[in-house]
């Protein structure tokens, strides 16, 4: 709004009750932009955690194959990074694959993940082992916490270990990376929010 001569010769401005009502309509809208933009936030972090670990499982499973020796993605929560090991010919002993494009790389504190085992039912929310009479977290019953390692094996014959990689993000809401342990693909998909 331009400023107008007035008739005795000055200008008019804006008065300050205008001024407040425009301050607190900015207002307004800049805390509803960013609450919005908190949960795309989420959703884009959670996102983007999961292409990177299906990344890491395709690029363990190609390795797998085209070398003729199993692979793994390791996942350690407490270092809150993933990276790829592979197994001496034939052999159950893994150590850490170096230089491998996509083969490593850092986990977001506000992401949890949990690789879930076939078998028995998944940890309440808290990250605590299974709990009998809990109801549905969301995710599949046929899976369950995998108490000894937190890693997915891939074998030179195309077949993976049959687990799910749980991620959750801090507003509880679930990304789901099925691993196909016939071909060894990964599905991405979304879990139900308990």
């Amino acid at each position: 709004m331009a400023c107008k001569p007035k008739k005795s010769g000055g200008l008019h401005g804006f008065t300050l009750v205008e001024m407040l009502v425009v301050v607190v309509i900015i207002s307004i809208m800049s805390a509803a932009i960013v609450a919005e933009m908190h949960g795309t936030f989420q959703d884009a972090l959670l996102r983007a955690t999961s292409r990177a670990l299906a990344g890491a499982c395709n690029v363990a499973s190609s390795r797998a194959i085209s070398v003729n020796r199993p692979y793994r993605v390791r996942i350690d929560r407490f270092a809150r990074r993933y990276f790829l090991e592979s197994s001496s010919r034939g052999g159950s002993q893994f150590s850490p694959a170096k230089d491998i494009p996509g083969g490593s790389g850092t986990l977001d504190s506000h992401i949890t993940i949990h690789v879930l085992e076939q078998g028995m039912k998944p940890p309440d929310d808290n990250g605590e082992g299974p709990n009998d009479n809990s109801g549905s977290s969301g995710v599949s019953s046929d899976f369950s916490s995998s108490p000894l390692e937190e890693a997915v094996t891939f074998y030179p014959d195309g077949t993976a270990d049959d687990r799910m990689i749980e991620l959750v993000d801090r507003d509880g809401y679930r990304l789901g990376l099925r691993i196909n342990p016939i071909t060894s693909r990964v599905q991405v998909k979304a879990v139900e929010h308990p």
